[in-house]
């Protein structure tokens, strides 16, 4: 007979499905905490020695010559510069109310220098020859005898 195996009562059956739900969920739990080892920390990297005074920067030079030859470029650029545009701090009120003042005439010098008119127009300059408007050539007949007589005029005066 098909029946001669022996059967389980429904109240284990149904304990045991319990109990492999129940232990399967442990399982997934327990391996969910399990750390993956590409994630596990790992040592910190080494910190960098300090930045002192005797730290090689570049080209063997410690850091204080480096500091020291910049600071002597950029010394000297401000030197050149200041001598080039000269570039004068005043130190006292009087060089600076002198400076003021001297500006202020060099300034009224200018302005007066464009209102005069060139010498040429103000005077005649003893000695020089005088400067006649030249007249333009007549090819006339009559133009030719004025000019004849004009001649004669100021060979008999």
């Amino acid at each position: 007979m098909a029946t001669d195996r022996p059967t389980c009562p429904p109240s284990v059956l149904l304990l045991s499905a319990a109990v492999a739900v129940l232990l399967s969920h442990y399982i997934l739990d327990v391996a969910s905490q399990i750390p993956d080892p590409e994630l596990l920390p790992t040592d910190p990297p080494p910190k960098p020695d300090p930045l002192t005074t005797e730290t090689v920067v570049f080209w063997g030079l410690r850091l204080w010559q480096v500091v020291g030859i910049f600071s002597m470029f950029v010394l000297a650029i401000v030197i050149t510069l200041c001598c080039i545009f000269k570039c004068r701090i005043p130190r006292t009120k009087k060089e600076i109310e002198a400076r003021h003042a001297q500006r202020q005439a060099a300034k009224t010098y200018a302005d007066t220098l464009e209102t005069v008119p060139p010498l040429s127009e103000l005077t005649e300059i003893p000695g020089s020859a005088k400067i006649e408007p030249e007249e333009e050539e007549v090819d006339t007949v009559a133009g030719k005898v004025d000019e004849k007589e004009k001649k004669k005029k100021k060979s008999k005066g």
